[in-house]
């Protein structure tokens, strides 16, 4: 098998193979940029205290 065989052979398959990688790229900025935008930075804080608790009672 060569690199020729796996690519798309007509115009109509090379247009729909960019435009479901555009729709995909275009899906995964969308929703790093929602996270970022909306995420919390103290939504770790509760995790913290209940990880040093557990620490200083096994140390």
């Amino acid at each position: 098998m060569s690199a020729t065989d796996t690519q798309p052979k007509s115009s109509a398959s090379k247009l729909l193979l960019r435009a479901g990688t555009t729709l995909f790229w275009s899906l995964v900025a969308g929703i790093v940029l929602a996270r970022a935008a909306f995420f919390e930075p103290g939504i770790f804080d509760g995790f913290s205290r209940v990880a040093s608790l557990a620490k200083n009672l096994i140390f």
